[in-house]
């Protein structure tokens, strides 16, 4: 009878020993399966390759010119090829990601210079579109300066998905892929800005806000999906980060989601 037990009860202990063995199996496939550090660049190469892409001066710059007058020219003549070349050129997400990486890294210094020149790029875009729709015999909106009045929450996934896949595309060793041209298309951070100076050549400030909160949309999700991708990465921080101090940046980062997401939560309950 001994006997009996002693046997089942090995039996039960070695059938839960396979199903937890095939538990790890299907664990660790998955793991490499989705694995972001197999194929990841050093963090010197991340670190120069980032910082580069959010520079403001010099070519960055003149190029951002060019393209927003692509990106008014599409919108004013209802062109998607056009806005499409606009966004390919464009170098915002750039800065975008240079300021994730300031943050993730716990760098005050690069957040806070990265920061500036991001909003030396808006103001210098808005200003530009604003003067060309000024000069530009177009007064009443087209169809798709009106498409970008109007988030809603496909523009938060596509900014999430965009800004987790730009961020993975430019920590690969290999930096000649095509992920970033996809994702600029894809999160359509110029356009928006176009429509805003549109806006204000015309006084058209019911559709302003639209589009401001479109560009904010893109440019929150974008930066925030990419901080965690670099978290995740663990890039070198410059000052660890204590208990208190992940908590407060926790409730910061929850705070900050919803009071983006605020408005669109709004007319969310007001179309229900």
């Amino acid at each position: 009878m001994f006997g009996d037990e002693t046997s089942n009860g090995q039996g039960n202990f070695n059938g839960n020993e396979n199903s937890f063995r095939q538990r790890e199996r299907v664990k660790q496939t998955f793991a490499r399966v989705f694995s972001i550090q197999e194929d990841r660049a050093s963090n010197d190469e991340i670190r120069d390759r980032l910082l580069s892409g959010g520079k403001v001066t010099g070519t960055n710059m003149c190029v951002m010119i060019c393209a927003i007058l692509i990106a008014s020219v599409g919108l004013r003549t209802n062109s998607v090829a056009v806005i499409i070349g606009a966004m390919l050129i464009s170098p915002l997400m750039g800065s975008i990601l240079a300021i994730a990486y300031g943050t993730a890294s716990n760098d005050i210094y690069l957040v806070r210079k990265h920061a500036i020149g991001f909003l030396m790029q808006i103001l210098v875009s808005v200003l530009t579109a604003t003067i060309y729709f000024a000069l530009s015999t177009l007064k009443a909106p087209t169809e798709q300066l009106l498409a970008r009045t109007e988030p809603g929450i496909t523009d938060v996934i596509i900014a999430i998905a965009g800004g987790a896949a730009g961020i993975i595309g430019q920590t690969r060793q290999d930096k000649f892929n095509n992920i970033i041209p996809g994702v600029a298309i894809a999160t359509a951070l110029m356009p928006p800005l176009c429509t805003c100076g549109f806006c204000i050549a015309n006084g058209k400030w019911h559709l302003l806000a639209g589009a401001a909160y479109l560009f904010v949309i893109n440019t929150y999700f974008i930066y925030a999906s990419s901080c965690v991708v670099l978290y995740l990465l663990e890039i070198p921080r410059v000052k660890e980060l204590n208990e208190k101090e992940w908590k407060r940046l926790r409730r910061k980062s929850i705070r900050n989601t919803v009071l983006i997401l605020l408005p669109i939560i709004l007319i969310a309950l007001k179309s229900i």
